[in-house]
């Protein structure tokens, strides 16, 4: 077994229960202000921070890539991956530094990996970590793009109007109105050129991306999710859940919503819980597959304390 596949071997994710885990929390007075109903600021007390342009400085402060891992994970958790047809198309959305495409690249060499982020940075970073790892066929595999799915939505050579519609949501109120402002700014431009778009993905892939999206704009996100998404494909989710210990961590001057939290340096985190998720993804369109804390107890090697971390896992599918 090779080194990627024995450390994917040993990942657990019930490693304690939630519930009791929530008990403990909820019990706790000096926790209590994660609880509390939030009280919006009056309009002059708000801060205004771009969360996009928050993220590049992140992405830039962050470039040699060390501060992510590469999620081996991934695989075991999603195998739809590594069982899909030749030349599937999947959109990794928020690609970071490439911890979450190497992996994919490497679990299955027939696929066409999309991936985009808001960052150009952190796009060439992603490119120069996985063209170093010697991934079969990689440059004509991976495919990164400059886009800010959350706000201009995707490209249209990804999906193009007539396709979306064709495979679009029967009910009008899903029909994503969010317009194409930025353009294209990597290799993906002229492999495009010419044709009417690629027909959308068969798989999308949201691992941590969705919680450093404002809440009040998640619904317009996924909905351009789904418009690229052909009938049948699957979005693969993964994110913060509720009472991780990030969560925890943040004074009570960090909240900027109901479990919404912005960090010093203007990006934010939201923490999910099932019925959060739930209702996002259906709202959207979405059919649920599968929903469920994922709990995992790990030990900061630096000062050997347990460290109880809380993530979301969740499969949902575009009706066919």
């Amino acid at each position: 077994m090779s080194v990627s596949a024995a450390e994917a071997a040993e990942y657990h994710s019930k490693d304690f229960d939630w519930e009791t885990l929530r008990q403990e929390i909820e019990n706790d007075p000096s926790l209590s202000y994660h609880l509390l109903p939030f009280v919006s600021p009056q309009p002059e007390q708000q801060v205004s921070k771009d969360p996009i342009k928050a993220w590049q400085s992140f992405h830039i402060q962050h470039s040699s890539g060390k501060f992510f891992k590469e999620r081996r994970y991934l695989l075991k958790e999603f195998p739809e991956l590594v069982s899909c047809g030749d030349g599937s198309k999947v959109l990794e959305v928020g690609c970071g530094n490439g911890s979450t495409a190497l992996p994919i690249l490497r679990g299955n060499d027939k696929i066409i990996l999309y991936a985009c982020d808001c960052s150009n940075e952190t796009l060439q970073r992603a490119k120069e970590f996985v063209v170093a790892s010697n991934v079969a066929s990689v440059e004509h595999r991976f495919r990164p793009f400059y886009c800010d799915f959350a706000t201009t939505g995707f490209p249209k050579w990804l999906g193009c109007d007539y396709c979306r519609e064709n495979f679009g949501p029967k009910d009008p109120n899903c029909i994503s109105d969010v317009r194409e402002e930025r353009t294209l700014e990597t290799d993906s431009q002229s492999m495009e050129e010419g044709s009417c778009c690629i027909g959308g993905v068969d798989f999308i892939t949201l691992i941590f991306t969705l919680s450093a999206v404002p809440l009040q704009i998640m619904p317009t996100a996924l909905k351009e999710c789904f418009s690229v998404l052909k009938p049948g494909g699957i979005l693969l989710f993964r994110d913060y859940g509720l009472y991780d210990m990030t969560m925890l961590r943040f004074e009570p001057v960090q909240r900027v919503g109901f479990r919404e939290y912005m960090r010093s340096d203007g990006t934010r985190s939201y923490f999910f819980c099932l019925d959060t998720v739930r209702n996002l993804f259906v709202c959207a369109g979405f059919i649920e597959l599968e929903i469920e804390y994922c709990c995992v107890k790990s030990v900061n090697r630096r000062n050997g304390k347990n460290m109880q971390r809380v993530w979301v896992h969740g499969k949902f599918q575009k009706p066919a």
